[in-house]
């Protein structure tokens, strides 16, 4: 009876420091409700994306003059509704960004452990290639990667995640550093425990924590760089409903006075952006006891 009154006291407990300490309600909605739309998809778009009519070209939102009520949001160039193919972009983004963001994580964390708590020549092969890795500059990196092995999800899943796992890479390392050197590691060398088992069992699960805000973070940038890529062409490829392809098709019809085309998509992006990043900052500070104290 107090075993279950004192968990209950704990869950308590931390949903009310959840409250204090200025909880993102507003972010996390945002991403459920993206989450939700990518998942649904084809249940809640009203037309399929790809498919349009050259008859319904250009028709501007519903409470717009000229709008229709079978295109809430208007259509595109091609008679698309705009709704359906923010829709499904949403589950585009959703789908690359966090599997890139889980390639590039377990891919830097592995490596950045491996580094820091190796060290020798492991470390020093490593950190020479995240170096060189994190001199280039990411998007034009990542536009070379696109234009060797070509568009698909698949590959930009792949190419993102090899230009961002430098990331985590060296983040990694430096908690390894100052994890290997703290007693209970040290007894567990002792103790007689591989290596591999220290890593696995008393590194590992004590930099899972900084792995978590960091994917957090980089799920924003993912994001922009996901778009970049196929505003210029050499990302997800037409006629996927991709908001920074969206964004390509609509440029032009901006200057025409189809706004739709470009602001609608490009909100979907800063909204996403943005909630990835005020969660990340939350997560920081709360699991970094030093940052709470402040």
């Amino acid at each position: 009876m107090n075993g279950s009154r004192a968990a209950t006291l704990t869950v308590a407990g931390r949903l009310a420091s959840f409250r204090t300490d200025g909880f993102p309600l507003i972010p996390v909605a945002i991403l459920g409700t993206l989450l939700f739309l990518a998942v649904f998809a084809n249940v809640l778009a009203p037309h399929d994306p790809e498919v349009g009519s050259l008859g319904e070209r250009f028709r501007p939102p519903v409470w717009q003059q000229g709008g229709s009520e079978k295109f809430l949001l208007g259509s595109d160039h091609l008679g698309r509704d705009v709704l359906s193919r923010l829709i499904f972009g949403a589950r585009v983004s959703i789908v690359v960004g966090f599997t890139a963001v889980l390639v590039a994580g377990v891919l830097g964390t592995g490596l950045g452990i491996l580094s820091g708590y190796l060290g020798g020549w492991v470390d020093q092969i490593i950190m020479r290639v995240t170096d060189t890795w994190l001199a280039l500059p990411a998007l034009t990196f990542a536009i070379f990667l696109a234009a060797v092995v070509g568009p698909s999800e698949m590959n930009i899943v792949i190419i993102l995640g090899a230009v961002y796992w430098t990331r985590y890479a060296r983040v990694i390392r430096g908690e390894v550093l100052s994890l290997k050197e703290r007693d209970f590691v040290r007894l567990a060398i002792v103790a007689g425990c591989s290596k591999r088992t220290i890593m696995k069992r008393h590194i590992l699960p004590n930099v899972l924590n900084s792995a978590i805000v960091l994917g957090t973070l980089m799920l924003g940038v993912v994001v922009v760089t996901e778009a970049a890529l196929s505003f210029l062409g050499v990302g997800v490829p037409p006629p996927k409903p991709a908001w920074g392809l969206m964004l390509a098709d609509g440029k032009k019809g901006m200057m025409a006075g189809y706004w739709w085309l470009t602001v609608l998509p490009g909100c979907c992006i800063m909204l996403m952006v943005l909630s990835a990043n005020l969660l990340g900052d939350w997560l920081r500070v709360k699991l970094d006891p030093q940052l709470r104290q402040l």
